[in-house]
């Protein structure tokens, strides 16, 4: 399995779940299923709101920012994996395992800015409804939304870059499916203490601070619903917020503790699951939880004929 072939430089071998010879077939068939519902719930939520001009609205408008992340994130690792469900292990080269890492962490990142933005919304929504659409204005969400995806996109380079100099003594198999930095850090021969912190510092802008945006955000958020007289009112408000809130701990709560704890307290199998938690969960419960919770989105299903 260590590849003779395998330059440091140049390639590194995915083994996947070559170690679980006889649940191949259905993990293939499981993770398959998986993928497509996720593709096409998440297509759904941008063709509704896309389509339906009183959706047109800045919550939505993040919504389908997430959905195209989710999209964009899952095809990144997915399809890959599934490709080793029918060999051995997948060769990729040392380019394309960091775009993998790049694009990963930086797609990941965007989406914790969106989610911390639509935590953003909803405040201003419900602590503010008459100022609203001023604040929320579309000028400002577009620009709320490009400095996500900008920001998100800048701060994964360095790490990237240092992650590229990490030298390979020994075995260049990576027991993960898709490039995955901490099994490529238990592959280095050189210190990695320097990309561990790096890895504190990404946890932290990406997971950590937003996080705790979202939770001062919704302290003032249920306070201002306590005060609300309507019990409609305040039923439909937690409604919303609540399927927000369901996401952020889906993402947060999966994503954060991989990248926030020392690669050496991280077993290999632990690694996985967790990986696989955090790429497949999320990116499928999202339509799950924006859509069949949402009244909107089933009246538009229903006028249809799609429910």
């Amino acid at each position: 399995m260590e590849g003779e072939n395998l330059t440091s430089e140049e390639q590194f071998l995915l083994i996947g779940f070559s170690d679980l010879p006889l649940l191949q077939v259905p993990l293939f068939i499981t993770f398959t299923l998986i993928y497509v519902m996720t593709l096409l719930g998440n297509l759904l939520i941008i063709s509704i709101v896309y389509s339906s001009s009183h959706l047109h609205t800045p919550m939505y408008f993040f919504l389908i920012n997430v959905a195209f992340i989710d999209i964009t994130n899952i095809s990144v690792t997915y399809p890959h994996m599934l490709i080793h469900f029918f060999q051995t292990g997948t060769l990729i080269s040392h380019t394309k395992c960091l775009l993998q890492i790049y694009f990963f962490i930086f797609l990941v990142g965007t989406e914790f800015f969106i989610l911390t933005v639509m935590a953003y919304d909803r405040y201003v929504a419900i602590c503010y409804p008459l100022h609203y659409m001023s604040i929320m204005n579309k000028n400002r969400c577009i620009q709320l939304a490009t400095g996500s995806w900008f920001c998100a996109g800048l701060i994964p380079l360095p790490y990237t870059v240092v992650v590229s100099g990490l030298s390979y003594c020994q075995s260049h198999t990576i027991n993960h499916f898709y490039c995955d930095v901490t099994a490529l850090m238990k592959l280095s021969c050189t210190s990695i203490h320097g990309i561990e912190i790096m890895s504190y510092v990404l946890g932290s802008t990406f997971g950590l601070f937003p996080f705790i945006f979202v939770i001062a955000s919704y302290v003032k958020i249920i306070s201002a619903i306590l005060k609300m007289k309507s019990t409609e009112g305040r039923r439909k408000t937690i409604s919303t917020c609540g399927s927000h809130l369901t996401v952020i701990i889906l993402y947060f709560g999966s994503a954060c503790p991989t990248y926030m704890k020392p690669t050496s307290n991280v077993s290999i199998k632990e690694n996985k699951m967790l990986a696989l938690l955090y790429t497949a969960v999320p990116p499928l419960c999202n339509p799950i939880i924006y859509t069949l919770k949402n009244k909107e989105f089933t009246n538009v299903l229903r006028r249809r004929g799609k429910l």
